[in-house]
């Protein structure tokens, strides 16, 4: 008897009580929500550019001197970098090579052109030239 009772209601259509207009608001809330979602995204990608402990003590080292224009074209390039995708980017202005991860704008390490002579620089995704 309970047999025919649930084949009886199979064929009926199944109710849930979401009108169109409560479809509507809920997707416009999940587009609001992607919205901040993506505002905080592009705020988390504009930080400016840090120096790791590393790259400061090669900066003093090797007496490299970055003028803040040479720190804006530093940030520019790393800005081209990740928009191109690449994690781990070398960056040269001026004379100086720079080794930044994009992924949380710190500058990894920080080399002259004395020393890029004859040198080979590995475990970069690209090279940004500024």
């Amino acid at each position: 008897m309970d047999d025919l009772i649930i084949k009886g209601r199979m064929n009926l259509p199944i109710m849930t009580k979401i009108t169109a207009e409560a479809r509507r608001v809920s997707s416009s809330k999940e587009e609001n929500n992607d919205l901040s979602f993506k505002n905080i995204l592009d705020s988390a990608m504009e930080r400016e550019l840090s120096f790791s402990k590393h790259a400061a003590q090669r900066v003093s080292q090797r007496e490299i001197e970055i003028s803040s224009l040479g720190m804006k074209r530093l940030d520019d390039g790393m800005r081209i970098a990740r928009d191109k995708g690449m994690d781990n980017a070398l960056i040269l202005v001026d004379n100086t090579a720079f080794i930044v991860s994009t992924k949380n704008s710190k500058i990894i390490t920080a080399i002259n052109s004395l020393e890029l002579r004859g040198k080979a620089i590995t475990n970069i995704d690209g090279t940004v030239i500024m």
